[in-house]
């Protein structure tokens, strides 16, 4: 794509970036068939493509965001399936993130959105606000249908019906064990801190039962991603300095591990939003330490390793030599149909596509996959919050691809999209490190023990 930015638009540095992302678009429109909004309204300017076409402009042009550009740069999910499918390489989430920034700092919303994206900036990133927050919204849960706005609807809808105690895993600590094969950090998270402990707890569990010394390093927080991709660079740039400076001051680490694809797609990301930055360097270092769980696990756990047990699952893939994890439950989830829901931050941003089906497999479980895994199933950090009703089409999508598999479990690697799909998946919905840590010796997920005592699960064991 030809593109005619000044000298003087080019010494800006996100301007120059935006630029090299513009010339590498051929146009040729394949983005178009993995978009999901584009799927779902038929819209050229809700495709990647047209999006490509309204940024080039309103840069080019140094020209204030118009309400159209706004409404559809808005509309994405910045799922990234596009950076998949592009020929090009044309990098996507830096053009769209760059966009959101500028539209924040140029574009006056109506007030009740800028309300609407304050409240979120202000409570979502933070433990305790948070958790307060979801007690209010499950007391004024029966008054939703009431409310004329959807937005409002579905943030009283986002409150899970039980709210978790808090977990003093979460508190900064080390987990030692004797002879540790490697030290990790552990990113705890913030909105998963409130919505479910027990992603962590597991985490801990099998990372400390696999070998690995656990760090909970004091100081860290939020990512940054649900500030970022609101266009909010200072304040997501005030969390990720704070995570920075947190592993840096936590010693000498082999990894910082990241059981939230969402979280995980920023991190490894920090290099980049930092590369101007007098943090350069510490932020490029977190980047090339920040492992996805799944990925940390096949490091642990490698398919030859001599500690497993070679008993071949009898509820593998069919046709494969599925080998167990060591388990001291054996056979804990033989015969049990998962089905695994890829993560769009974690297949598309961090291009993590086989590990979690590996391990699962591995680990007993039969793995399924739905038709249309590649797409969004519409959570999308706080875009079911903002965009409800796309967000409602996308569920009912992934929701009923999901259930034509007819599965016993749904595991999925980002609590966001947990609860999107959750409610309505017709199976429980866990985390695909709570499984691998039940095969290998851990407590049944809580969900499932819920589930099994309500005859949900009928071949849980």
């Amino acid at each position: 794509m030809q593109t005619t930015f000044t000298p003087a638009q080019l010494d800006d540095p996100a301007t120059a970036r935006s630029n090299q992302i513009l010339r590498a678009c051929v146009h040729c429109g394949f983005c178009t068939a993995t978009c999901p909004t584009y799927q779902v309204l038929g819209d050229e300017l809700d495709s990647p493509r047209g999006r490509i076409y309204l940024i080039k402009d309103m840069l080019e042009n140094d020209r204030d965001p118009d309400p159209t550009t706004v409404k559809h740069i808005d509309r994405c999910l910045s799922c990234l399936a596009c950076m998949t499918t592009c020929p090009s390489g044309v990098h996507y989430m830096h053009l769209v993130d760059h966009a959101r920034a500028y539209i924040e700092a140029r574009y006056t919303r109506p007030w009740p959105e800028r309300a609407l994206r304050w409240v979120l900036a202000q409570v979502l990133p933070y433990p305790r606000r948070f958790r307060l927050a979801l007690a209010g919204a499950k007391l004024a849960r029966p008054l939703a249908r009431f409310m004329p706005d959807p937005r409002l609807r579905a943030m009283l809808h986002m409150a899970p019906k039980v709210i978790p105690p808090v977990s003093r895993n979460d508190d900064p600590q080390t987990f030692a064990v004797p002879d540790a094969k490697m030290r990790v950090a552990l990113m705890t998270g913030c909105a998963q801190r409130a919505l479910n402990t027990d992603i962590n707890d597991a985490t801990i569990r099998l990372l400390t039962r696999l070998g690995a010394e656990v760090v909970i390093a004091d100081g860290q927080g939020c990512c940054g991603a649900l500030t970022h991709h609101m266009g909010k660079e200072d304040a997501s740039h005030a969390s990720a300095a704070a995570n920075i400076r947190a592993w840096m001051q936590a010693g000498d680490l082999d990894a910082i591990v990241i059981n939230t694809s969402g979280c995980g797609t920023t991190v490894k990301d920090y290099g980049h939003m930092f590369r101007n930055d007098p943090l350069a360097a510490d932020a490029a270092r977190v980047s090339a330490l920040a492992r996805d769980i799944s990925e940390m696990l096949l490091d642990l756990m490698p398919a030859d390793c001599p500690q497993l047990d070679l008993n071949v699952a009898k509820g593998g893939i069919a046709g494969t030599d599925a080998q167990r994890l060591p388990s001291q439950a054996a056979g804990a989830g033989e015969g049990l149909r998962v089905a695994y829901h890829a993560a769009c931050s974690l297949q598309h941003g961090q291009q993590v596509k086989a590990a979690p089906k590996m391990l699962l497999q591995r680990a007993g479980f039969t793995v399924l996959e739905p038709a249309d895994s590649h797409l969004c199933c519409g959570s999308a950090g706080t875009y079911n919050l903002m965009q409800p009703v796309i967000a409602g089409q996308l569920k009912d999508r992934k929701v009923a691809t999901l259930a034509a598999l007819t599965p016993d479990i749904v595991a999925a690697g980002n609590i966001g999209c947990m609860m999107q799909i959750g409610d309505a998946a017709g199976a429980p919905i866990v985390h695909t490190v709570e499984l691998l840590d039940w095969a290998t010796g851990g407590p049944q997920p809580p969900a499932l023990s819920r589930a099994s005592a309500h005859r949900a699960v009928p071949r849980l064991r």
